[in-house]
């Protein structure tokens, strides 16, 4: 298994990932329960190292995987990517992909509206979009992390974009939430060596019974906590 995949998939709860073991297995998850409805030509959006084609085309009912990014990705080798892009226009025809992904994409997004028109634009009729946004989480690739999406937002986006049957998801509830920020601030807020080591050990157990005890909101509604979103539309 590539490097790139295996950090994505391959995520075992220790003190060293504390901050990214929530976040990573959720998305998993919430791949896998919408890889059923990819089929054909597969548009990975924001691609980055492609940590997830192996396991999709491995379902086999994925002929052909196409992985997009900028083409000044700072982050990773954009020579990874099959194709490039600009932000605003997708280098593919209309309508001549079936499926489409985009994991934690659509923060960094200064006009969403112009991306998901764009997405419309090269999916077939029918065509699916899966997506993931965070929710809490710390600032991240600065300075291009742009904005953090409530559901009503993201619906009335995908609305505009001509997208229907939309179905958001949160990631986690209230126990993730705070799951996720205890592990943030064990491995990220500045502290000795021999002090972090010891929170480790400390937050660990209590991070692994959180995110057992969590329950994912089923609606969004008054004082709903959540750690991040998932969502499925349709064109």
């Amino acid at each position: 298994m590539a490097k790139a995949a295996k950090i994505f998939l391959k995520i075992p709860l220790t003190t060293q990932t504390l901050d990214v073991y929530l976040v990573r297995n959720s998305i998993l998850e919430a791949l896998k329960s919408n890889m059923p409805f990819f089929s054909g030509t597969l548009l990975d959006i924001g691609c980055g190292q492609m940590p997830y084609r192996s396991l999709i085309m491995d379902q086999g009912k994925v002929t052909k995987y196409i992985g997009l990014d900028l083409e000044a990705n700072n982050l990773y080798n954009s020579s990874v990517a099959d194709l490039l892009w600009d932000g605003n226009k997708i280098p593919l025809p209309d309508a001549s992909i079936d499926c489409a992904m985009a994991t934690e994409v659509f923060e960094h997004c200064p006009d969403l509206h112009i991306v998901l028109e764009e997405i419309n634009r090269v999916l077939k009729p029918g065509g699916i979009l899966f997506f993931t946004v965070p929710f809490l989480w710390p600032l991240h690739d600065v300075p291009y992390d742009e904005y953090r999406y409530t559901p009503f937002a993201l619906n009335r986006c995908l609305q505009n974009a001509k997208f229907r049957n939309i179905q958001l998801k949160a990631l986690g509830g209230w126990d993730a939430s705070i799951a996720q920020m205890l592990g943030l601030w064990a491995k990220r807020r500045q502290m000795s060596a021999f002090k972090r080591k010891a929170v480790g050990v400390i937050a660990k157990p209590i991070i692994k019974y959180l995110i057992r005890k969590d329950i994912k909101p089923v609606e969004f509604t008054e004082s709903t906590m959540i750690t991040g979103i998932q969502g499925v539309a349709v064109k």
